[in-house]
């Protein structure tokens, strides 16, 4: 199983993935790649508006992140869990010391 980077074509994230799932993305996007909180998101507007416009959502969804530029949502939430897993990570090892 062959593992490569691919770059989601709305917000720019880039995530390891197996080249079967690459193209299943793909297949379910018309050909475009998109990170898994971009494929939510899309598909919660094509529930939202009650519309089989996918295409349409994706392109809506890709101007929502071209709003935000190299930062867009999707580097928010992972600089957010990165921040939170270090935070967690410090409250074990000053509990470790405490205890011995």
């Amino acid at each position: 199983m062959e593992i490569e980077s691919a770059k989601c074509e709305c917000c720019g994230l880039r995530e390891d993935c197996t080249r079967e799932y690459i193209a299943g993305v793909k297949a379910g996007f018309g050909g475009r790649w998109l990170c898994g909180l971009c494929s939510e998101a899309v598909r919660d507007e094509v529930a939202a508006k009650k519309r089989g416009d996918l295409e349409g959502a994706v392109r809506d969804h890709m101007s929502f992140c071209a709003k935000f530029g190299k930062k867009g949502p999707a580097f928010r939430v992972a600089d957010g869990m990165r921040q939170m897993l270090r935070r967690r990570s410090s409250d074990i090892s000053a509990t470790s010391s405490a205890a011995s």
